[in-house]
């Protein structure tokens, strides 16, 4: 059996916040190795059309991603919790390799078993071409500063 990983379900206010927190931290990293800790180890992802199963398939699923997605900055907001499910927005900006820029925004729906260790991961994500000018999210590559304003606050 794995360690747990806290904060542990039944969530509330408080440790819902601070699941999506840590959630968002360990993306920013963009560690598919680190990443794939915090879930099952048969966890189940749908990722826009693409179905995972179990942490070798979110590893190489990351590891496209951030090969692809370049310069990668995410910022998840908590939007619902109930018991062991989270309900999570997310926009985060990146470029491919030619330059271009996006945005991609979505939503998320977590359900944790009882060792806080998501178990199914359910993404529905649409990705926005932008100007360079247009980006919002400047921080250094890594975890957020939290005194950076949040998606609300950027009218996202």
């Amino acid at each position: 059996m794995e360690s747990p990983r806290p904060p542990l379900p039944p969530f509330t206010l408080e440790t819902a916040a601070e699941k999506v927190r840590l959630a968002e931290d360990g993306w920013n990293s963009r560690d598919p190795e680190k990443v794939a800790l915090a879930y099952t180890p048969d966890s189940q992802w749908r990722n826009r059309g693409e179905f995972l199963n179990g942490r070798p398939a979110i590893i190489a699923f990351l590891t496209r991603k951030w090969q692809r997605e370049l310069d990668y900055r995410l910022i998840k907001e908590l939007w619902a919790f109930r018991d062991n499910r989270i309900a999570v927005r997310f926009a985060y900006e990146w470029h491919d390799d030619s330059g271009n820029w996006f945005r991609s925004y979505g939503n998320e729906n977590w359900e944790f078993d009882e060792t806080g260790l998501m178990q199914r991961r359910l993404a529905c994500i649409n990705d926005t071409p932008i100007a360079v000018e247009d980006r919002r999210f400047h921080w250094p590559l890594g975890r957020r500063p939290d005194a950076h304003t949040g998606l609300g606050d950027l009218g996202f």
